[in-house]
């Protein structure tokens, strides 16, 4: 049986992903879960970050940000860049995660990451709770850990991606298909 349940937020899983912001002086990170692809031509995304937290006004100041994926590995760290806050902590420092530098913006990327996507944010919308940063992506950083150097392939789920749901963190399963697998000739 199917009951009425209060209106909220049940899309899940999500990325549980890392968003890298500032630059040499104040840099930081923030776990999102609020994140997705909006366009594909042209690429876009968009994260969605409550005003009151620390990341918020170094985004909305740099109009630019990256977005990590993150990994079963990087799980604690994760979790602790989500709970504290970079105005009390360096979260560089304090997580263990490696910051490189980025190539098309000014936000480090997270070295232990399989993909980070440089963004430079296209529009804030005010929602709510959170408002949403729209951002175009300027270009996507691939651990070649995960490319089959015969094919090219990207194996992104090789990689052992985490998602995030209703307030915990979760490994992807096993692959049950693929895209227009109900439709292929046997």
């Amino acid at each position: 049986m199917k009951v009425s349940w209060k209106p909220g937020n049940m899309v899940y899983p999500l990325p549980a992903a890392l968003v890298s912001c500032g630059g040499p002086d104040d840099r930081n990170l923030i776990t999102v879960a609020w994140t997705g692809t909006i366009c594909t031509n042209p690429p876009m995304l968009y994260i969605s970050v409550r005003p009151e937290r620390h990341s918020y006004e170094i985004i909305r100041h740099q109009m630019e940000f990256t977005l990590c994926l993150t990994t079963e590995e990087m799980a604690r760290a994760v979790d602790w860049c989500g709970v504290r806050s970079g105005s009390e902590y360096d979260k560089w420092a304090e997580s263990g995660l490696t910051p490189v530098p980025g190539q098309k913006v000014s936000c480090c990327m997270v070295e232990e990451s399989p993909v980070c996507i440089e963004c430079a944010v296209k529009e804030i919308m005010r929602l709510g709770s959170h408002d949403m940063f729209i951002a175009d992506v300027l270009n996507v950083i691939a651990d070649d850990r995960w490319i089959d150097p015969e094919t090219g392939r990207f194996d992104l789920a090789a990689s052992g991606l985490m998602a995030y749901a209703h307030g915990g963190y979760y490994a992807l399963g096993e692959k049950i298909g693929k895209f227009g697998f109900s439709v292929e000739k046997k």
